[in-house]
């Protein structure tokens, strides 16, 4: 799945600064990894409020993981 989205100036340019700081290659990345812990945060939440949900939510993450090592 491609995904453009607009930064505002300040996240864009903290996002520059950590991605240099960690040794990330591109913003780009850095930006994949930021929303891959974000839907990892998102994940073990809605784990501990809806366990019915939580299947879902791992099928749909692990689906992403399988895409990306591709």
């Amino acid at each position: 799945m491609k995904i453009q989205i607009e930064l505002p100036d300040e996240i864009a340019e903290q996002l520059r600064r950590l991605a240099a700081a960690c040794g990330v290659p591109s913003v780009e990345e850095a930006a994949t990894i930021a929303i891959g812990q974000w839907v990892a945060r998102s994940r073990e939440q809605l784990d501990r409020s809806d366990p019915a949900q939580a299947y879902f939510v791992n099928q749909a993450l692990d689906e992403l993981i399988a895409k990306q090592r591709k």
